[in-house]
């Protein structure tokens, strides 16, 4: 089978990449490196066709998808912040950028198209854990496209027949999560600030929680998206089901390093949620779908990437 991986050299993608390769299949990469690095795919850079082009470009996608069964759509702007300051850029992205590449999945006749939906689209609905039957209020432009993206995904199933299914991620993390980045995940700026004998950076006062998913779950979660009969038209919560706060981060972190970690508190972001929890039973119903790896496991393994990554040399 040959899958396209679009957003194949980022944090998420390209661990579905690895696993594709590791179970022999066919893989092409659409990727702008905007945020994404070659550097992730180096494992398997030899055996995969890598295109370098945007989803915004419709060409680009078009020759990209050409012979591809499955689409796993990965790309685009992923930030809440980022999407406050510049909503023109996450919108032409995340909705130009999905429909260009729904179209060339129509076009080349692929089994199924699976998007990578977001949490975001539930925004500060107090109800906990949050099911899929929720009316979605989403809460930043960022939660707006991601959300209009499951929608498109749906048309397109409706209009042209293309099977497809959406998997609304929590809070990922895990090896290659870029640190670095002020719109990086919380988790990753944790871990590069106590490397650095920095404190962390929260915004709030910590008991803001969220269901922090480990990335070799979301990667089992998507590729069952792919085949899993009965999940095309549907839309899924990729999670755990079970919810952190941030200051119990900190303790954990505190666990595993040995060392004394105080944070700065900063003001809340605008945004930003204050409490996010999956409900998996669709996913375990339809997908199959169980977390493999928990979150202080998830944490330990990243804690141990990062800290071979960014350490002291």
């Amino acid at each position: 089978m040959r899958y396209l991986v679009t957003g194949g050299a980022g944090f998420i993608g390209s661990n579905i990449v690895d696993e594709l390769v590791q179970c022999g299949h066919d893989v092409a990469v659409l990727d702008d490196l905007s945020t994404g690095k070659e550097a992730n795919l180096a494992g398997v850079r030899k055996k995969i066709d890598l295109h370098i082009g945007s989803v915004t470009d419709l060409a680009a996608a078009q020759s990209a998808c050409r012979g591809a069964d499955y689409v796993i759509h990965l790309a685009a702007r992923t930030s809440v912040p980022r999407s406050v300051e510049n909503p023109l850029d996450t919108n032409h992205v995340n909705i130009d950028g999905t429909l260009n590449v729904l179209v060339a999945a129509r076009d080349a006749k692929v089994r199924r198209f699976v998007y990578a939906a977001s949490s975001s689209a539930y925004g500060e609905t107090p109800t906990l854990p949050k099911v899929e039957t929720m009316q979605p209020e989403p809460i930043s432009p960022y939660g707006v496209t991601k959300y209009v993206g499951e929608l498109y995904a749906q048309v397109f199933g409706r209009v042209y027949g293309v099977e497809n299914a959406s998997l609304r991620y929590f809070n990922v993390f895990g090896p290659r999560q870029d640190p670095t980045s002020q719109y990086s995940g919380v988790l990753s700026r944790f871990m590069l600030a106590v490397i650095e004998g920095k404190p962390p950076v929260i915004f709030g006062d910590g008991k803001q929680s969220r269901d922090f998913t480990y990335v070799e779950n979301i990667v089992d979660q998507t590729l069952r998206a792919c085949e899993a009969s009965g999940a095309s038209g549907k839309v899924f919560n990729g999670g755990t089901g079970v919810r952190i706060t941030l200051n119990e981060v900190l303790k954990l972190i505190e666990k595993i390093t040995g060392k004394k970690i105080s944070a700065k508190y900063d003001p809340p972001r605008s945004g930003d949620i204050l409490h996010s929890q999956a409900d998996i039973s669709l996913a375990r119903k339809v997908l199959g779908y169980e977390p493999r790896v928990g979150f202080e496991e998830g944490f330990r393994r990243t804690w141990e990437w990062y800290s071979a990554a960014f350490g002291k040399k």
